[in-house]
């Protein structure tokens, strides 16, 4: 089934589109969730979460915006922040033996931060202005939201969304040359 037929269906609420869904994305789904959440059955959770919000939301779908897999990959990541972020999360969280923080500790923050110096990436960023530098961290390291970038930095919304573009912006041309 074509995209453009399984998103008709998926309007229709036809459940046979809406497993043909599950069974060809789900597991692509569960690997993000998982890198973020590193928890089997958080990401189980999750990933239930997410197909039920693409179910109910399926309306809300643009096809002129892009694809149904990337509308769906968004879903997934700001689900899987929004849940990363909450206080219940956060609550179980405290719970984790030292072992088990040490190890979600190396695992994201030191290959992450490993990965950049790998692609050389972080070079770059280095030569973006100081207000760029502060964009990135708090908008792609450390997960902010636009408007929580806003808020952390005392600045209008609509200052973040636009410098963040052009900063994105610079540091692609930066690349590329």
């Amino acid at each position: 089934m074509e995209q453009e037929q399984l998103v008709t269906a998926l309007l229709k609420k036809d459940n046979e589109s809406f497993t043909l869904l599950y069974d060809n994305y789900s597991k692509s789904l569960y690997g993000i969730i998982f890198n973020m959440v590193r928890n089997k059955e958080e990401a189980e959770d999750i990933l239930q979460e997410v197909f039920v919000k693409i179910w109910n939301n399926i309306d809300s779908y643009n096809e002129s915006k892009g694809r149904l897999y990337t509308w769906m990959l968004n879903i997934t990541r700001n689900t899987t922040i929004d849940k990363l972020r909450s206080k219940g999360y956060n609550n179980s969280q405290k719970n984790l033996s030292v072992d088990n923080f040490v190890y979600m500790l190396e695992d994201n923050s030191s290959k992450l931060i490993n990965k950049i110096d790998v692609l050389g990436i972080k070079k770059f960023i280095n030569k973006l202005k100081p207000r760029c530098i502060q964009l990135i961290e708090l908008l792609f390291f450390q997960e902010y939201t636009q408007q929580e970038a806003s808020d952390e930095l005392e600045i209008p919304l609509g200052t973040v969304k636009t410098q963040s573009r052009n900063c994105i912006n610079e540091l692609r041309s930066m690349v590329n040359e």
